[in-house]
């Protein structure tokens, strides 16, 4: 396989990569021993975008895909033009009208230490959900994009920038000098993320479950919030903390847009 190309599997993340960028796509393979209607419908579709398609037996497949369960398509592609750098970031949206910075002020997910692909691709996934416009690592102790991050992400990882940072204290710190204010989950914060205004600029930043965030990455944020626990498990999975974290900043902003409408 070319070294600037990599493989997608499975029909969401395929799926997304038609709708964003289907000239991305170099060769579709598909099992020609699916003949459902999903199949159908998703084959036609790459038929219209033309794409180019290759019938490949389920062994084939098993081997582009990693071993991977990959629903009878896989698809190599070229990767997208996403924004590279923090500074790319916060630029374009800096770029914006006045309008525009208004009712969608920079939101980011900042991960401290999580390693396991299908947390990562969870957590793009929930970022493209709740229009986050940049997930950020460390490039130590993090996760890679991979293709088991791409199939858990279901195509997220195409639409939202994943940032991996050489020093991720000092890139607090940069989010701070442009405004943003930097927000660390822990369960022993003095309040909860729903006693607090995530309506302007915001970067939640989440350790790995059980670890959760190291000393010096606590000491860079602004401040520090908990997820109420009202049962017996002590703490969430990182994805669905990312999910109750950003989804409340959206909570707020969409009610302050509805208020002022």
């Amino acid at each position: 396989m070319a070294s600037d190309t990599s493989v997608l599997f499975g029909f969401h993340a395929i799926g997304v990569r038609l709708k964003l960028d289907p000239g991305s796509i170099v060769e579709l393979y598909a099992d020609p021993a699916r003949r459902d209607a999903r199949m159908r419908q998703f084959l036609q579709r790459a038929q219209e975008a033309g794409v180019r398609i290759i019938e490949a037996n389920g062994a084939r497949l098993a081997r582009l895909a990693g071993g991977v369960h990959h629903q009878g398509v896989v698809a190599r592609v070229r990767p997208l033009q996403l924004a590279r750098t923090l500074d790319d970031v916060l630029d374009q949206l800096e770029a914006r009208s006045e309008a525009e910075r208004r009712a969608d002020p920079p939101l980011l997910l900042v991960l401290d230490g999580v390693t396991d692909p299908h947390n990562l691709g969870a957590c793009l996934r929930v970022a493209d959900g709740a229009g986050a416009h940049a997930v950020i690592a460390p490039k130590d102790q993090a996760c890679g994009l991979n293709a088991t991050v791409a199939k858990v992400a279901s195509g997220a990882a195409d639409s939202v920038p994943y940032l991996m940072v050489t020093n991720l204290a000092r890139t607090l710190d940069a989010l701070k000098a442009r405004g943003v204010w930097v927000v660390g989950a822990s369960d022993d914060a003095p309040r909860t993320v729903y006693e607090a205004d995530w309506r302007g600029p915001v970067a939640f930043v989440l350790g790995a479950e059980g670890r959760g965030l190291r000393p010096l990455v606590r000491r860079h944020c602004d401040e520090l919030v908990a997820i109420p626990m009202r049962g017996a498990v002590e703490s969430l999975n990182v994805s669905v903390a990312s999910a109750v974290c950003l989804y409340e900043a959206v909570r707020q902003r969409l009610a302050a847009a509805g208020s002022s409408g």
